[in-house]
């Protein structure tokens, strides 16, 4: 007969674990601060369990799947813009003026 058995873990945290009929552990929670809340969690799943959905994930194309970042990948700053106000460049300066002359609204 399937059954939840709750206990307590290594670092002195209540959780639950649920058996099928033939004795093998089908799932296991997170660890709990208190009995009573790996209690609530149990009752919880006993209320919602038969209306939960079903997602089939094993469907979606491997394409469509997000790509895993490295964890020791860091992030790439975004190449700084000059703006023409700020170039030292008296060229570039005078560029953008008539850039921006030339969108201006009549």
């Amino acid at each position: 007969m399937h059954k939840f058995e709750i206990y307590k873990d290594k670092k002195g945290e209540s959780r639950f674990r649920f058996r099928a009929g033939n004795g093998e552990i089908m799932f296991s929670s997170e660890g709990y601060k208190s009995k009573a809340s790996a209690v609530k969690a149990i009752d919880s799943i006993k209320k919602n369990a038969p209306e939960a959905a079903v997602d089939d994930m094993s469907a979606t194309p491997k394409a469509a799947a997000a790509p895993k970042a490295k964890a020791s990948a860091k992030p790439k700053a975004a190449p700084k813009a000059k703006t023409a106000a700020k170039s030292k460049s008296p060229v570039k300066a005078k560029t953008a003026s008539k850039t921006k002359a030339a969108a201006a609204p009549a």
